[in-house]
């Protein structure tokens, strides 16, 4: 199996970890009093479909449940999350707004200039809540199978193929970058707002390659619409490797 594996110390990790509820600093609402006193929003930064806002959903099913208070999910895709960090960074700090964060929170410091936030100082992270396996997907119709076979037919076809991600400054887009980097390969970057568009592209052959959470992956993996080449992620399971035919 071919992968990368990117080692960070404890504490890096924890601010990077791919799944974290989290909610506006400085929040002094009394736990004494009833929580919550009122529905809930859990705000996504990506599209319905994706895993981060899967994620969200469980979470505000399992909570509202739990609590007898609606929790709902709110998706206000954007600038790879940005737009929704932002809503919640200004939101009221009374625990009634939370967001779900996600790697991309760490990314978009370095990536983007001038931010209405500073997500470290602006926001109070409540729990971690799951960790991410990516794979690099293919169509199964692409020639190449393996990942020296993807390799040596993207050198052999500089600027041909399409690699699709999730848009500037998203976990695909910058392994889709690292991958490009390391192999020096020269791919077609198309960008797209959320996770279903591409892969539905990625299936009807408009795109070659993409690099995803196996979480928004794995069943047209299994069923065979799509072919799982390589894991980025160490931690990811026998099972998912099983069904992925990782190389």
């Amino acid at each position: 199996m071919w992968s990368i594996t990117v080692k960070l110390p404890r504490r890096k990790f924890l601010r990077v970890t791919a799944g974290t509820a989290a909610v506006p600093v400085a929040s002094h609402f009394a736990w004494g009093q009833t929580y919550p006193s009122r529905p809930v929003r859990i705000i996504a930064g990506f599209p319905p479909g994706g895993f981060t806002d899967t994620t969200a959903r469980l979470i505000a099913n399992s909570l509202s449940e739990r609590v007898g208070q609606q929790f709902f999910v709110e998706n206000r895709p954007g600038a790879s999350s940005n737009l929704a960090t932002e809503a919640v960074a200004h939101a009221p700090s009374d625990g009634h707004t939370l967001l779900i964060a996600t790697d991309a929170n760490a990314y978009n410091a370095t990536l983007y200039d001038n931010l209405k936030f500073n997500f470290i100082k602006d926001m109070t992270p409540v729990a971690s809540i799951g960790r991410v396996a990516f794979v690099m997907v293919v169509n199964p119709a692409f020639a190449a199978k393996t990942v020296p076979e993807f390799i040596a037919s993207a050198k052999a076809n500089p600027g041909k193929i399409n690699m699709a991600t999730v848009g500037p400054g998203s976990p695909s887009q910058l392994f889709g970058v690292l991958f490009k980097s390391m192999a020096d390969l020269d791919l077609v970057t198309v960008n797209y707002r959320g996770i279903g568009p591409p892969l539905l592209d990625l299936i009807s052959g408009r795109v070659e390659v993409i690099f995803s959470s196996i979480a928004s992956t794995i069943e047209y993996i299994r069923s065979g619409k799509l072919s799982g080449t390589a894991s980025m992620m160490a931690f990811i399971s026998a099972k998912i490797k099983a069904a992925c035919s990782l190389l």
